[in-house]
């Protein structure tokens, strides 16, 4: 009896591992593809505190301290880029962020179950065309020489707008394409949040005498405020991230300006002028900004009293 009570009892977490061992099984391949292709790749990093060779590679090049960065730093091409991609992500988030949850409201109201499906489809189409079609779908439609737009506003005597070659046509360009392109991909989650939202409220505020906009207002809204507050949250996080797709695509020379941002001024660094010190610096700087952003809208949704999601 002694031998059996000091026996060793079997660890519970490794008794769970093992009873659900063909989970964790499953799980391998999903954990291989991280570490392969998101973790080990993140040595590359040292490249921006190198003067990069390729042919020395990243472990034999030497090193060279922060000498990049000041290098970046002092240059008027970069802070350029930064301004165009604030100006761009801003404008798009003013635009895009309202206009995704009034449309949410609105699919909410619809009674027709088909229509709404349809109306879905319709919208959520557009984020699954590539920029490249998108841009040539702008072209055609916005050019100054056989744009549709343009053809009809000559018809009705008005002169050609050059929407991809004047800077501020151009951002309302980009901007318009942005929003069509993304706006029903991104009412997936309010309508999901619009669905736990309780109807014996809505019940009770008819009951009261409430119109639908009170109830809009006073029910729907507070309800899904917290999403709200999280997915601007997320929006500011990436304020100093932009695609490459859609600026390279869209712009031109008579555009830089405007068009030329943090991505575009990267790939123009690494791939054309093989600047890889240069290229991975202006990454890694954009990446501590933008984490630096999360954390401070996550604070003011905090002390304004929203949960925030960190």
């Amino acid at each position: 009896m002694r031998k059996n009570s000091t026996r060793k009892k079997p660890n519970r977490t490794l008794v769970k591992m093992w009873n659900y061992k063909w989970i964790y099984l499953m799980l391998l391949p999903v954990m291989a593809y991280y570490i392969i292709f998101k973790y080990i790749p993140m040595y590359g990093i040292t490249i921006a505190f190198k003067d990069y060779n390729v042919f020395k590679g990243v472990l034999e090049s030497p090193w060279c301290g922060l000498d990049v960065f000041e290098k970046i730093l002092r240059n008027k091409n970069f802070w350029e880029a930064i301004k165009n991609t604030l100006l761009l992500n801003v404008l798009t988030l003013l635009v895009s962020f309202p206009l995704t949850i009034i449309v949410s409201l609105m699919l909410n109201e619809v009674i027709s179950t088909r229509f709404k499906k349809v109306t879905q489809s319709i919208l959520y189409l557009p984020h699954f065309i590539s920029w490249v079609v998108v841009a040539g779908i702008a072209t055609n439609l916005f050019s100054m020489q056989g744009g549709t737009v343009n053809h009809i506003l000559n018809t009705l005597g008005i002169e050609s707008v050059p929407f991809l070659s004047d800077n501020a046509w151009w951002v309302f360009t980009y901007v318009i394409c942005n929003v069509w392109k993304e706006i029903g991909w991104g009412t997936i989650i309010y309508l999901a949040a619009l669905t736990g939202v309780d109807e014996s409220l809505y019940e009770a505020a008819y009951l009261d005498g409430a119109s639908k906009f009170q109830r809009l207002i006073y029910i729907t809204l507070p309800s899904i405020k917290s999403v709200i507050v999280t997915m601007l949250i997320l929006q500011i996080s990436k304020m100093m991230t932009i695609g490459l797709d859609a600026p390279l695509l869209l712009g031109n020379k008579k555009v830089m300006g405007v068009s030329e941002v943090i991505s575009t001024y990267t790939y123009r660094l690494g791939i054309e002028r093989a600047k890889y010190s240069d290229s991975t610096a202006i990454g890694l700087f954009q990446s501590v900004i933008n984490i630096i952003i999360l954390f401070v809208a996550d604070k003011f949704a905090k002390a304004v009293g929203e949960d925030g999601i960190i």
